[in-house]
């Protein structure tokens, strides 16, 4: 397990590309506040924005995730301990008035950074002209 990436991964590259080039700045990998011990993929401090890019295998994908067959009872424990943390995660994000987005690895990145860019938009402060 030490030697799976649990940044930078192909997903959250291929997002952060997309949104880069369309001229949004953000910041990778900042802990959860509060939580210790867990990150948020990509962020967006001002909105209070978290994206996060879950694994299919490690999240609990209900199209792709598989149950390995060997040491089963511990990985069944395992998974389901990393989606109850999640959704802590989540609900603790939530609760502190961050918007949460959260997308399966499979998903198209185009698809996951328009999402992402709604959302910025939606919190963006409006700027008002002064006379």
């Amino acid at each position: 397990m030490s030697r799976q990436n649990s940044r930078d991964t192909t997903p959250e590259v291929a997002v952060r590309k997309i949104l880069h080039a369309a001229g949004l700045r953000y910041r990778v990998n900042v802990p959860v506040p509060g939580m210790p011990r867990r990150t948020i993929d990509i962020v967006f401090p001002k909105a209070k924005v978290a994206i996060f890019l879950d694994g299919c295998f490690w999240h609990g994908c209900p199209e792709h995730a598989t149950q390995p067959k060997a040491n089963a009872e511990w990985w069944r424990t395992k998974l389901g301990k990393n989606m109850t943390r999640d959704q802590e995660t989540t609900e603790h994000l939530r609760a502190e008035g961050w918007t949460v987005l959260r997308y399966w690895e499979h998903e198209v990145p185009d698809r996951v950074a328009e999402d992402v860019k709604a959302a910025i938009l939606r919190h963006k402060p409006v700027k008002q002209n002064r006379p």
